[in-house]
């Protein structure tokens, strides 16, 4: 862990080891899918501990609290060091895992029988 006081948001996310490289960080920032303290984030914004980060990774979302402050990229147990994740993250995360379980997956096409009742159903609902 780093004393620095200086760490951007894009090189704290990778040193935490949420995204792979930086600058798929940077990309992530810029498309809206990080958010500090409630506002939308900036690959630039300096990090301080106790700020809340929000950031989407592929279907989940997770709210953690910035603990420590690190600009060098360590291994898993380190980087988690730097991080809390919030209860209510945690519950919001599992409660979703579960719904998308539950759902029903098709790897295959309709037929044309399950064509037809979609076209109907569409029809009915339009």
């Amino acid at each position: 862990m780093s004393t620095d006081k200086n760490i951007r948001l894009d090189k704290w996310l990778w040193a935490a080891r949420f995204y792979k490289t930086r600058s798929i960080a940077k990309k992530a920032i810029d498309g809206g899918k990080v958010h500090c303290n409630g506002v939308r984030g900036k690959a630039n914004r300096l990090v301080v501990i106790g700020m809340e980060i929000r950031l989407m990774q592929g279907h989940q979302q997770k709210t953690v609290l910035v603990k420590a402050l690190s600009a060098n990229r360590g291994p898993a147990p380190v980087a988690q060091t730097l991080y809390e994740e919030t209860q209510e993250s945690i519950e919001k995360r599992e409660a979703l895992q579960l719904q998308r379980k539950s759902m029903p997956v098709s790897n295959t096409k309709p037929d044309k029988k399950q064509r037809r009742q979609i076209h109907k159903f569409r029809r009915e609902h339009e």
